[in-house]
């Protein structure tokens, strides 16, 4: 295994708090393999590309550490009492799951929503996967055992993982195993003792230039002939073979960060992972060639739960977001008092109400099952997530009706302002009622920003599929559903008994 600075699966005690500064010398230290604009680079912390990025989950890692947040970030450690990330814990009561929901929604608010894969969503995965080992103890004890012992390395380190578990768009009309290479997707393509070696290709590992581990595994139902591919288990992100194919680095284009306030820090990039033979220790194993742990493991352990809750936390937080930008925009051209846009104000109010009330459902309508393990409310989670491809789009499409062409019409850049010529006009013609110029057109740069760059469209993207095609939530929104009690009541209403003489 490659090094991972002090932060590797020897350490036996819980390291102090990972600071900011910790995680970009780790950065540098690592040197993963990223391909950008025809270049693989080592140094992320350095590059254009991702250097804000990076910082700005260094920040999220100094705000957990500074002391007068540890009550909220933190908890004790199983292992040793020492405080180590919220993110990594495994929640046994109501409480746990809401302080839980708080912690993820500080970080939210440091990214306004925008950093999708931060450091708490994957962890609330291995969360769940260690909450109900016997799952993986299906395909062999040992992997039951591996997957505790390294989510608790995980916990005790403070680490950043990320996962790949979406094979990339080639021909999805044939199975893995019948694509014209069969190494095109990430699968096993040899066994040691040592371990196992993987080669193809994964998607959509967003984060992962900033991760210290990927998950590597699948969400997508396998057939049987499709074992190789059943796996689940983490690599380094700076391990041999490793290299992550960026997608385009929108802050490369984001040359002023005034005019492009958001793109030029918050972009955490998406990625293509190329496996290359890259060698995996049995003890970074979960599954292995099992087709039916490889399905449980999201849908028979609550890691799905877990993880979207920190999602749902994050999107709540990107709608209040928009809310406010839209609210401010209203009162800068003096039409927040009128009743049509109140009336749409109210219905984006309703939108973002609806998806922060199913969130806080998760929490108070969770359960326990027979183990002793508290499982989120799944129709309250898939429910909002069902509908989430089609609530982001409409709410995106009021706020655009809502600012007309004044986010098109703005001055070239802000360079308008110190050139003498034209100041003047732009001082004059670009104010508001209630605002400067200046006040003004910073105010819809954010918003333009927020939803008219490369960037924001991506944004678009990104939350209609974020949990897949929608008819694939809707499917766990049938399975999670009550339809006995919903039948039961139409059995009550067959059967009522003769009307009174």
């Amino acid at each position: 295994m490659t090094t991972n600075a002090a932060r590797e699966t020897r350490v036996t005690g819980t390291l102090p708090l990972r600071t900011g500064r910790e995680f970009l010398a780790d950065l540098r230290r690592r040197k993963p393999s990223i391909v950008v604009d025809g270049e693989i680079i080592s140094d992320p912390v350095s590059h254009p590309a991702f250097k804000q990025g990076a910082y700005a989950v260094a920040a999220l890692y100094d705000y957990a550490a500074a002391p007068e947040n540890r009550a909220v970030m933190t908890f004790k450690s199983p292992k040793d009492g020492a405080p180590v990330l919220r993110a990594y814990q495994i929640p046994k009561t109501h409480a746990d799951l809401r302080d839980k929901r708080i912690a993820s929604t500080k970080w939210a608010e440091m990214t306004f929503g925008l950093m999708g894969r931060t450091p708490d969503h994957v962890a609330g995965f291995f969360c769940g996967f260690a909450a109900k080992p016997s799952v993986f103890a299906a395909g062999g004890d040992q992997f039951a055992r591996n997957v505790v012992a390294f989510y608790e390395h995980l916990r005790d380190t403070h680490a950043y993982v990320t996962y790949a578990i979406v094979p990339p768009q080639i021909d999805r009309s044939k199975p893995a195993n019948l694509q014209e290479d069969p190494t095109l997707y990430a699968g096993v393509v040899k066994e040691t003792d040592a371990g196992i070696y993987i080669s193809g290709a994964q998607q959509l590992a967003t984060g992962a230039v900033y991760s210290d581990y990927i998950h590597l595994s699948c969400i997508h139902p396998l057939r049987p002939g499709e074992e190789n591919y059943a796996v689940s288990l983490a690599v380094p992100t700076d391990a041999e073979g490793v290299r992550l194919y960026s997608r385009r680095a929108f802050p490369l284009g984001a040359t002023d960060a005034a005019e492009y306030p958001l793109t030029s820090r918050f972009d955490e990039t998406d990625s293509m992972v190329v496996f290359d033979n890259v060698f995996v220790p049995w003890e970074h194993v979960f599954a292995y060639r099992n087709l039916e742990v490889c399905r449980d493991q999201w849908w028979k352990t609550p890691a799905h739960l877990y993880g979207n809750l920190q999602a749902q936390a994050r999107y709540t937080t990107k709608l209040r977001f928009l809310l406010g930008l839209a609210k401010r925009m209203n009162e800068m051209t003096g039409n927040d008092a009128t009743p049509p846009v109140q009336v749409m104000m109210g219905e984006l109010a309703s939108y973002a109400s609806i998806v922060e009330g199913m969130l806080n459902s998760q929490e108070t309508l969770a359960t326990t099952d027979e183990e002793g393990v508290l499982w989120p409310s799944k129709t309250a989670l898939y429910s909002v997530m069902a509908l989430q491809s089609e609530i982001n789009p409409k709410m995106i499409d009021v706020v655009r009706e809502l600012t007309g062409a004044a986010m098109i019409t703005l001055p070239s850049s802000f360079k308008d302002f110190d050139n003498p010529d034209t100041a003047k006009d732009v001082e004059r013609f670009y104010k508001s009622g209630k605002a400067d110029a200046r006040s003004r057109v910073a105010l819809m740069r954010l918003a333009w920003d927020f939803i008219g760059t490369e960037f924001g469209n991506r944004h678009q993207q990104y939350e209609k599929f974020y949990g897949g095609a929608s008819f694939l939530v809707k499917m766990n929104m049938f399975r999670s559903f009550d339809f006995k009690g919903a039948g039961e009541l139409v059995d009550k209403a067959l059967n009522l008994p003769p009307l009174a003489d």
